[in-house]
C-alpha cells in the first residue's frame, strides 16, 4: 500500500524545511552526492504512533520571475494539493497573518483537502502570546502552537496530522499484477510506450517535452501476465526545472518510482546517453527496484551488423553503478520488441523477490573465500563467519564478522559477482548488511 502523503506547503522563510527536517528526524541536504544518484530531497520518511507517512517539503509559494503572477503562484499551490492527503499549512507567529497566508488559505479551503494549520516560531515556553489566536481569522480551525528550531509542539502537529489520515486498508491493490514505473527524461517516448503496450491512446503524446505532468496507472493483462503500468511525467536536469507544474511533477515521477515494482529506464536511441539518464536510473537504484534500461526510437537509428553490440558495450559502462540491469532495444512506434520486455519485466520482478536458503549462500560463500581469501589489515585476517538473508525487494543480506572495518567493499563486491553468477539476481539491486559477532565473553570476537 501506498503511503499517505502529507504536504507542508506555506510562504517563503516561515520555517517549512526546518520543520521538515525537525519531523523526519534528520537534515536532508538539497543534493546527495552518492555517484549517479544525485537528485534533490524534497521528500521523507515520516513515522508517528506506528503510521508511516511520506512528507513533502514543497518550497516557498511565490512567483519564479520578477513578474508577480497570481495564477502561477495558484498552480504552484494547487499541485502540490493534488497529490497530498493531508495539507500542512505553515505561518510565522513573528510576522503575524499576511495578505499571502489569506491567499494560500483560500486556496487550501477550496481543496477539499483536509488543512492543518502550523504556527511556527512559537520558540518560548509557557503562556501562548495574544498574537496567536490572530490565526484564527484564516478560517482553518484551531492552530497548532510550533517551533521548528526546538521542536516544541511537533508532537501535537503529528497528531492532528493523524487525526487527518484515510483510515488504513487492508483491502486494494494486494493483487498479483507488477506495477511498473517508466521513467526517463522528456520526450523519450514513456506515453507513447503506454499506448503501444496496452493498443490504446491512453496517454496524451506530443513532441513537446512535458506533456504527461502525472503519473497516471493503466492497467494490462494479456498472456505475459497482468501490470499496472505508471506512466511518469519526464525527469529533466534540475536546472532546467523553472517550471513551477514541472517541479511537482518530478516530485509525482519519484513517488511512482516508490510504489513500483519494476523500473523501466527509457533511453532515447537518437540521443544516446546523457548525465540526466544516469540520474534518473539512480532514484530506482537507490530504491531498491528491479530495473531495465530500454533504449527506444530504436527503428530511428541507422545501424550495421555491430550497431547493437557497440552500443550495448557503451551503455554497460555508461550503467556501471547498475550492471545488474539488463538492456533492451525497443522501438514503442513500430512495436519492436515490446513482447521481449514484458517478458523481461516478469523476471527481473521475480529476481527481486528471490530468497535464498542460509544453506545455499554459506555454499557459496565457502567456496569464495577459498578462491579469494579474504583481505588482511596489520596482521588481522577478515572471518566471515555466516551469510543469510534477512529480505526481499532488494535482496537484502546479513554477513557476519569479527571485524566490519576489514569487510573492505571491494571484497563485499566480490562476494555479490559470486552469488549473482550462482543465483542469478539479474535486474535487482542487493544490499548488504556488515554485522560484528560477539563472543560469549560480551565483547567483538577479535581472533
Amino acid at each position: 500500500m501506498a503511503r499517505p502523503v502529507v504536504a507542508i506547503v506555506g510562504r517563503p522563510n516561515v520555517g517549512k524545511s526546518t520543520l521538515f527536517n525537525k519531523l523526519i528526524g534528520k537534515r536532508l541536504s538539497i543534493v546527495d552526492d552518492t555517484p549517479g544518484v544525485t537528485r534533490d530531497r524534497i521528500f521523507g520518511d515520516c513515522e508517528w504512533l506506528g503510521r508511516h507517512m511520506l512528507l513533502v517539503d514543497t518550497g516557498g509559494i511565490e512567483p519564479y520571475s520578477d513578474d508577480v503572477i497570481l495564477s502561477q503562484m495558484r498552480m504552484q499551490a494547487q499541485l502540490a494539493v493534488e497529490s497530498a492527503d493531508v495539507l500542512v499549512l505553515v505561518t510565522d507567529l513573528r510576522s503575524g497573518v499576511t495578505a499571502t497566508d489569506e491567499e494560500v488559505a483560500a486556496m487550501l479551503q477550496k481543496s477539499g483537502k483536509p488543512v492543518v494549520l502550523c504556527v511556527n516560531k512559537c520558540d518560548t515556553v509557557g503562556e501562548t502570546p495574544a498574537e496567536f489566536y490572530e490565526f484564527y481569522n484564516l478560517g482553518l480551525g484551531d492552530p497548532v502552537a510550533v517551533s521548528s528550531v526546538h521542536g516544541h509542539g511537533t508532537g501535537d502537529l503529528l497528531d492532528a496530522v493523524l487525526a487527518e489520515l484515510p483510515e488504513e486498508s487492508g483491502e486494494g491493490e494486494e493483487d498479483d499484477a507488477v506495477r511498473v514505473a517508466i521513467i526517463g527524461k522528456p520526450n523519450v517516448g514513456k506515453s507513447s510506450l503506454v499506448n503501444a503496450l496496452t493498443g490504446e491512446n491512453r496517454a496524451i503524446v506530443s513532441d513537446i517535452a512535458g506533456t504527461t505532468r502525472d503519473a497516471t496507472d493503466t492497467r494490462l493483462e494479456n498472456e505475459h501476465g497482468k501490470f499496472v503500468l505508471i506512466d511518469t511525467a519526464g525527469l529533466r536536469r534540475k536546472s532546467r526545472v523553472d517550471d513551477k507544474i514541472e517541479k511537482y511533477s518530478v516530485l509525482r515521477a519519484q513517488m511512482a518510482v516508490e510504489r513500483a515494482d519494476v523500473c523501466v529506464i527509457l533511453i532515447d536511441a537518437t540521443e544516446g546517453f546523457t548525465e540526466q539518464d544516469s540520474k534518473v536510473a539512480g532514484i530506482a537504484h537507490e530504491q531498491g527496484k528491479a530495473c531495465i534500461i530500454a533504449v527506444n526510437k530504436w527503428d530511428a537509428v541507422e545501424k550495421d551488423g555491430a550497431t547493437m553490440d557497440r552500443e550495448r558495450k557503451k551503455l554497460m559502462q555508461d550503467f556501471a553503478f547498475m550492471s545488474y540491469a539488463p538492456i533492451i532495444f525497443i522501438s514503442a512506434k513500430n512495436g519492436q520488441r515490446l513482447d521481449r520486455l514484458l517478458e523481461l519485466i516478469k523476471f527481473v520482478d521475480t529476481q527481486n523477490a528471490m530468497r535464498i536458503s542460509t544453506g545455499k549462500l554459506n555454499e557459496v560463500l565457502a567456496d569464495a573465500t577459498q578462491r579469494v581469501q579474504p583481505p588482511t589489515d596489520k596482521g588481522r585476517r577478515l572471518k566471515i563467519y555466516y551469510i543469510t538473508q534477512a529480505s526481499t525487494r532488494p535482496p537484502t543480506f546479513v554477513c557476519f564478522v569479527n571485524r566490519k572495518e576489514l569487510f573492505h567493499y571491494s571484497y563485499q563486491r566480490y562476494l555479490d559477482n559470486r552469488i549473482r553468477e550462482v543465483f542469478g539476481l539479474e535486474g535487482t539491486p542487493t544490499q548488504y548488511i556488515v554485522r560484528e559477532r560477539e563472543s560469549k565473553r560480551g565483547g567483538k570476537d577479535t581472533k
